[in-house]
């Protein structure tokens, strides 16, 4: 009869802990799926409140000069003996997306460098494709005592209604053979 007893009081036991153990599945199953139900809504509310930058939104800017308008840009245009216009921009993106008529080009790598170049007497512009590049810029010009109006992306620009100049490289030159002429 004992170990009736004990055999019957060990299946309760396990049978107890079974169930134990099933509830605390169940429980963080329970977890896990409000959780993940919860997610996306927060992740909806966030991007739907205001000041927030969304998947599709402009990232919030932050730099201290002022990212300008195209209206911004045409005032101090309309000025060009106390403006200069720096490029920051490699070659190829200048010849693929276009730029101002005139400008300074010093890529951002190398502005630091180059700053002897720039005359202090005049308003500074900073140009990059969608101006993060010359946000960057502008401030490390104004920390280094240049009055810097702002920054500007040439495209930003464009989208705005302002003109772009498309700079087209020459081709080479063909001789009569049909081969390049060296140069001197």
């Amino acid at each position: 009869m004992k170990r009736a007893s004990m055999a019957k009081s060990f299946l309760q036991s396990n049978t107890s802990t079974k169930r134990e153990a099933k509830m605390k599945d169940l429980k963080a199953v329970a977890v896990i799926l409000v959780l993940a139900l919860a997610n996306p809504v927060a992740f909806a509310q966030q991007a739907a409140a205001p000041g927030t930058a969304g998947a599709h939104d402009v990232p919030a800017w932050k730099y201290k000069s002022p990212k300008l308008s195209r209206a911004q840009v045409d005032a101090l245009l309309a000025k060009p003996e106390q403006l200069v216009i720096i490029d920051v921009r490699r070659p190829d993106e200048l010849t693929d997306k276009g730029g101002f008529p005139a400008y300074l080009s010093i890529q951002a790598p190398d502005l630091e460098k180059y700053t002897a170049f720039i005359p202090k007497d005049r308003t500074v512009v900073t140009v990059s494709n969608h101006a993060g590049r010359a946000g960057a810029a502008a401030d490390l010009l104004a920390g280094k005592g240049f009055k810097v109006a702002g920054a500007i992306g040439s495209e930003n620009y464009q989208e705005e209604g302002g003109t772009i100049s498309k700079v087209v490289p020459p081709a080479p030159k063909v001789a009569d053979a049909g081969k390049p002429v060296a140069k001197n």
